[in-house]
């Protein structure tokens, strides 16, 4: 197999792996809401918002699994705030949109630093476990 097979068959095996991650930071953020009777007020309160930015950065190393990690960080905290930011805006139309349950999932409904540093902690152990996870590929 030529190398240029080699690295196309590893970005194809990567991008999956980050697929499964975005779905399972999704179940697992979904199933903090569903679930809130059943777990503790600390995971209940913190953690959506988590897995939320976590879900986020697996997608854009989805998009770009050829960038080197901090790419996927930077622009994930970027994008996390720059929703978290728009919530201050609060015109009819957009209100709108939060209004329906897709839209309160992506776009929020109301401006809370709590969230900034809960999406700064989801999007950190995020790349944490995926720098982990490309040292175990190594060694």
């Amino acid at each position: 197999m030529s190398t240029f097979n080699e690295s196309s068959a590893r970005r194809w095996r990567a991008r999956i792996a980050y697929t499964v991650a975005v779905f399972a930071a999704m179940a697992l953020g979904l199933g903090s809401r569903a679930f809130a009777d059943h777990l503790p007020v600390f995971v209940v309160d913190h953690f959506g918002d988590a897995l939320w930015a976590s879900m986020i950065y697996f997608g854009f190393r989805v998009c770009f699994v050829h960038k080197k990690i901090s790419f996927a960080l930077w622009c994930s905290l970027a994008f996390c705030f720059a929703i978290e930011f728009s919530q201050l805006y609060q015109a009819g139309w957009i209100n709108r949109i939060r209004e329906t349950t897709l839209g309160v999932l992506v776009l929020g409904k109301g401006f809370l630093t709590a969230d900034l540093v809960r999406y700064s902690a989801g999007i950190a152990v995020s790349s944490l476990l995926d720098m982990a996870w490309h040292w175990r590929k190594r060694s």
